[in-house]
Order: structure tokens, then C-alpha cells, then sequence
């Protein structure tokens, strides 16, 4: 079949999965996840009053949808906006699609996440590592130009945190999820700024 990029909802609900945050509990009420605080303030007065714990690492599935107000994410990824059938969903390959996946809270968690995971089971090396790390978003090993390109841009990270160390700490706070504080700081910065790049991949929200 072509390839096509993957839904909106299954764009955010991949990056949750290969971080490890992913609640796969099936049913249950809606919840919501991470929003602009006033997203529903201009338009109907209403205060967006955001989950906590598992509510925000459910399935976009179950994500609570203000009638004309779309999830920004979800809109993002041409997601129909529900006002009225939509037989068939335009697809469109946007800056802020790729502003998204690089900034979007949802996302920089995610990463950070993933990168706790190379770093914790991808071995010692950081070479298993960046491949367990591309592995995971991308279902294959990477070349040894692309594994040559990661390990660059990892050294240049660790360098950059080693150096800054309240920017790794501002970047491991983000989101609700606690930093493993028996982890070094730069380095899981560093590897999850390199996991940031993985989840931003064409490859990575595309449909084989």
C-alpha cells in the first residue's frame, strides 16, 4: 500500500508508547492531556482545567474534545475537526507539523523519556544505545551513515549540557514525569535531544 502519514492521534500515541508512558488501559471516562491553558477561554468562557498521573499518557482515543475546539496537536496532523462528516481527511506536510513533534510538551517528554530508556537498556555503549533509540521509533537498524550522524550530534549535545547545566535540568522538568535523578543530567539531555530528532523523522510518523 502507499505510504501515508500516520493519523494524528496515532502520531502522538506512538511517541508515548516508545517512551515508555503509554497507559494502555482500554475504557474508561475521557481525559485531558496537555493543552494551552486558555485554549478554551476565547471561545466559550470555559477554563481548560488539565488531567494529572495517567491521565495524560492515555490514548488519544479517549482525549475530551470541546465541540470547536480541536486539540491543537491533533489539529496539527489534519485531524477532521468533528463540526461536521468528514468522508475524507485532506493530508498536508506543514513547519508547524515539524515545530510540533520538536516543541510540543507531549513530545519533549516523550524523549526524554525514551532517552532514559537507551540509556538504562541500550547497554553501556553509545553506539547500542542510538541504535536501540532508532530501533525504536523506526522498527529497523540504522546505516552506518545514519549511525555516524546520531553519535555526532550526541557528542555535540553532551558537550553543549556539560556546559549548561541548568538547561538539562530546565529541559528534564518538563512535563509531569520526575527525571531518574540517578542518571547524569547532561547526558540524558543530551540523549534526549537526539531522541527528540529520532520522533521528528519522516520515517518515524510515516505508514510503511
Amino acid at each position: 500500500s502507499p505510504r501515508l502519514r500516520l493519523p494524528a492521534q496515532v502520531v502522538r500515541d506512538q511517541s508515548l508508547f516508545v517512551s515508555g508512558l503509554l497507559v494502555e488501559k482500554l475504557g474508561g471516562q475521557p481525559v485531558k492531556p496537555y493543552m494551552p491553558p486558555k485554549i478554551w477561554s476565547a471561545l466559550s468562557g470555559k477554563k481548560y482545567a488539565r488531567g494529572k498521573g495517567d491521565d495524560l499518557y492515555r490514548r488519544s482515543l479517549y482525549t475530551y474534545w470541546l465541540r470547536t475546539i480541536p486539540p491543537p496537536v491533533m489539529l496539527a496532523f489534519d485531524s477532521a475537526d468533528r463540526e461536521s462528516c468528514t468522508v475524507r481527511k485532506d493530508k498536508t506536510n506543514t513547519p508547524l507539523q515539524a515545530l510540533t513533534l520538536m516543541n510540543n510538551i507531549t513530545f519533549v517528554e516523550s524523549a526524554r523519556m525514551l532517552a532514559e530508556r537507551m540509556i538504562k537498556e541500550g547497554g553501556t555503549d553509545p553506539r547500542a544505545r542510538l541504535e536501540y533509540g532508532f530501533r525504536s521509533v523506526t522498527s529497523r537498524r540504522p546505516s552506518k551513515g545514519e549511525a555516524k550522524l546520531l553519535q555526532d550530534a550526541l557528542a555535540a549535545f553532551i558537550e553543549i549540557y556539560k556546559n549548561d547545566q541548568a538547561g538539562a535540568a530546565a529541559l528534564l522538568n518538563i512535563g509531569e514525569t520526575k527525571p531518574d535523578k540517578s542518571l547524569d543530567a547532561s547526558e540524558v539531555a543530551a540523549y534526549a535531544m537526539v531522541a527528540n530528532m529520532l520522533m521528528n523523522l519522516d520515517e518515524t510518523i510515516t505508514k510503511p
